[in-house]
């Protein structure tokens, strides 16, 4: 399978359990790869043949910017199920949510979750 990949988008949120979190926001780290035929894409040389980046950056960067949740693995799921609806040649969908700077003592890089979805 074909795959296209969007890496390091930064976006900032109010998603976590911490009263700190919902209040003073951070920052969400998200890599996508999305999994889909390219083929006819490489052959046409049209856009409607894969999936629009922008797009993808878009409702990226609204979920992660727009209501908050308490759980990085609900968005991701949120993220993931959204992506498989509004994209119809998405097979599978890989998203990597990280919190560069959780509210946790001790040292660490971050903390991250890692989903694989697609169409059932």
């Amino acid at each position: 399978m074909d795959k296209i990949y969007l890496n390091k988008m930064e976006f900032y949120g109010y998603h976590g359990v911490l009263p700190e979190e919902t209040r003073l926001g951070q920052r969400f780290i998200v890599d996508l790869e999305l999994e889909l035929d390219l083929a006819k894409a490489g052959q046409t040389d049209d856009l409607n043949e894969t999936v629009n980046y922008a797009e993808v950056y878009e409702m990226t960067k609204e979920i992660l910017e727009g209501r908050p949740y308490q759980l990085i693995e609900k968005v991701a799921e949120l993220l993931a199920a959204s992506l498989l609806a509004a994209f119809s040649k998405i097979e599978y969908c890989t998203v990597k949510l990280i919190k560069p700077d959780p509210p946790i003592k001790g040292h660490y890089r971050s903390v991250a979750v890692e989903i694989r979805r697609g169409r059932k």
